[in-house]
């Protein structure tokens, strides 16, 4: 996962995989395969950012846990 500030949006990069599993809520939002822009102005979508860090924290854990 990865943010970036840009100048009239900040973009979050949270890998296509969290984007397909949240396109629902992603809808008010300009999105890619693996980005999601947010509108600089506008309050972040704070619960939807942690829902996406948790679920991506998830598919990774298994892979960790692998690696050790």
């Amino acid at each position: 996962m990865h943010f970036a500030v840009h100048k009239h949006h900040i973009g979050f990069y949270p890998t296509p995989s969290a984007i397909e599993a949240f396109q629902e809520e992603l809808k008010l939002y300009k999105s890619s395969k693996g980005a999601v822009q947010f509108p600089l102005g506008q309050p972040l979508p704070l619960e939807l950012i942690s829902r996406m860090v948790k679920f991506r924290v998830a598919e990774n854990v298994p892979e960790a846990k692998i690696q050790r």
